[in-house]
């Protein structure tokens, strides 16, 4: 049976090899190629070489803060984000793993949440933020970091509860015997967590440390309707910076198509490391 199932399995792997193909591996190459190129069209494009590269960064010469401003910015609202997403979901999830009453009610309120669209989403706390705010006469793209700390709190509220649940999942595979073996040899509720839990869970860690890295550098939807990247495209991350540098200017379609590819390599690089990071500490475990 099992000879049978290797002897056909090409045959089940082609299709989905086949969309893969077309559906990312073609579009990324000839989106490669076409950073090379200054177009208005994928059909209409002559090549310039690493022109639209340097205009990334110079514009006739002037240095161009923009895209370093979105850079660093989208880099500390990622560590900000991501920081606090674990945390608080893991904690949640350590609470509703202790068998209180209501956990099943408590679990669907905080994963409600991230049923809602981004664009909903920000919509809905763009209102509660400005009507809050209206009260000291700001808005919440007075400054860069009212929208920071928008961003930080609708990206919050929307991804803790689905962070929750893979805690919990991992939280109800930690064997129960080495928890009461651990109480057993006199160890407390922290060294427990330390020395028992966390070293267990560190494929989960891994996993949600993974999800909510690469969802903050690619944060969108939620910039674009929350604030624009206002004011003065201070508050604009990486991912609508590109947008803009696209379909907002005529003629950087190329400039943005090579912001594109740096921001790609960008995440590539921070996602292996820190999965090399995280798999290190689970073989140590």
């Amino acid at each position: 049976m099992e000879k049978s199932i290797k002897k056909y399995f090409p045959i089940f792997v082609l299709p989905t090899l086949i969309a893969f193909t077309i559906g990312f591996i073609v579009p990324f190459v000839y989106g490669v190629f076409l950073s090379f190129c200054k177009f208005t069209t994928v059909t209409d494009w002559t090549w310039v070489g690493l022109k639209n590269y340097t205009r990334i960064f110079y514009v006739n010469g002037v240095l161009d803060t923009t895209f370093l401003h979105s850079i660093w910015y989208t880099a500390l609202f990622t560590i900000v984000s991501m920081g606090i997403i674990n945390v608080v979901a893991f904690a949640i999830a350590m609470a509703l793993t202790k068998g209180i009453r209501g956990t099943t009610i408590f679990r669907t309120v905080f994963f409600m949440p991230n049923l809602i669209g981004g664009i909903v989403l920000s919509y809905i706390w763009l209102m509660i933020f400005n009507a809050v705010l209206q009260n000291f006469s700001k808005t919440i793209v007075s400054t860069q970091w009212y929208a920071f700390w928008g961003l930080i709190i609708v990206v919050c509220w929307q991804q803790i509860g689905y962070m929750m649940v893979i805690y919990i999942a991992g939280l109800q595979n930690v064997p129960g015997d080495l928890i009461e073996a651990a109480k057993i040899d006199g160890a407390g509720g922290w060294q427990r967590l330390r020395y028992v839990i966390l070293p267990m869970l560190m494929p989960t860690i891994s996993t949600c440390t993974f999800l909510t890295l690469t969802n903050g550098f690619k944060l969108f939807d939620q910039n674009l309707a929350l604030t624009s990247g206002n004011p003065g495209k201070m508050s604009e991350l990486l991912a609508l910076n590109i947008y803009n540098t696209m379909y907002g200017t005529t003629g950087w379609q190329g400039v943005g198509q090579a912001k594109a590819v740096l921001f790609f390599i960008m995440v590539a690089i921070i996602a292996v490391i820190q999965n090399r990071l995280t798999t290190s500490k689970e073989v140590q475990a």
